[in-house]
């Protein structure tokens, strides 16, 4: 057995060079659906969003899109399909990603590990920070705050050693737990990261999708787990399946910023994605269109199942720029 820490177990399990998770050559989709991959009408709908971004910036010179996260591509490559001819020749896509670029990529996308700085536009996150690794805590017997360690072999947990005043500082802040067998999170380093990226633009919009809960609706127990070949598995950190934990989106807005946090099914609704049905009488008229809406209908309602994709988080935050008036009629989360 080898016993470690939540944070150093998923980093190894998920990003060593070796046998690191996201260096497999299938990418994320061969083992779980995401937005991007369960219907183009995601895609249609960020790209919406750059273009209301670009109006509210006032059409600059350079207009950014950062996919952070990248995957293999598959969101970037879909937004850039949907976007009209004047945009893409002012636009500078970016995909941050620490696996190779994919093939076919248009040329005009810049690959990297590092994320940019200096842009204006929008920076998009799509489970991104659930995959940042993070530790956990619980509470014994004795009210002690202690780290939770995970046997990297079989998934196995136990307590350990006491927490540090920096991740006490946070669950006080952030994830208050005082009963024995309460279990707590540590979203400092996500708070981090995504302070990281926003902080790469100088002006614009950053938003992370993800899992994710608020002040008042923590997960009353561990939200790890693990996702092989398209089915959730318990979450064994040993490179063979995705490992994965809920964000505390509140957490990691960056103070100082405008910032809503909304629903997946709220915002898309807001970016015109619909579930609704066509009309019937379509059918008798143009059979086949009826058939292409009939499927977009249910693509689109698969977004925005509150119980599944349209259950995702949205944190929004506006950098020197105007708040969106398109999204603020979105709900808060």
């Amino acid at each position: 057995m080898t016993w470690m820490r939540w944070a150093p177990a998923m980093e190894q399990a998920l990003y060593d060079p070796e046998r690191g998770f996201y260096r497999r050559p299938e990418g994320p989709a061969g083992h779980f659906r995401t937005s991007v991959h369960a219907s183009p009408g995601f895609a249609r709908a960020v790209a919406r969003l750059l273009l209301e971004v670009d109006e509210a910036l006032g059409r600059p010179e350079e207009l950014a899109l950062v996919d952070v996260g990248a995957g293999r591509g598959e969101l970037l490559a879909g937004v850039l399909a949907e976007l009209p001819a004047g945009v893409l020749a002012r636009l500078r896509p970016y995909g941050v990603e620490i696996a190779d670029r994919p093939a076919g990529l248009t040329s005009t996308a810049l690959w990297t590990d590092e994320l940019p700085r200096g842009l204006t536009g929008l920076l998009f996150a799509n489970e991104w920070l659930d995959n940042v690794p993070l530790d956990a805590g619980e509470v014994d017997g004795d009210g002690v705050l202690r780290y939770v360690e995970v046997d990297t072999a079989t998934g196995g947990q136990r307590l350990g050693g006491p927490v540090s005043a920096a991740d006490a500082a946070w669950a006080e802040r952030w994830w208050p737990v005082a009963e024995p067998g309460e279990a707590v999170e540590f979203g400092g380093p996500r708070d981090a990261a995504w302070a990281r990226a926003v902080a790469g633009l100088e002006r614009g919009l950053a938003v992370a999708v993800d899992y994710g809960h608020t002040a008042g609706r923590r997960p009353p127990f561990g939200t790890y787990t693990g996702f092989r070949d398209g089915r959730e598995v318990a979450p064994v950190p040993d490179g063979s399946c995705d490992v994965t934990a809920h964000v505390a989106l509140d957490s990691a807005a960056v103070p100082g910023l405008h910032s809503l946090w909304t629903t997946q099914r709220e915002a898309l609704r807001a970016l015109g994605v619909n579930g609704g049905g066509p009309p019937l009488a379509l059918a008798s008229t143009d059979p086949a269109g009826y058939l292409r809406a009939l499927s977009g209908a249910g693509e689109a309602a698969e977004l925005t199942d509150p119980s599944g994709l349209g259950g995702f988080g949205w944190l929004v935050q506006s950098v020197r720029m105007p708040p969106l008036e398109i999204l603020a009629r979105a709900e808060s989360l």
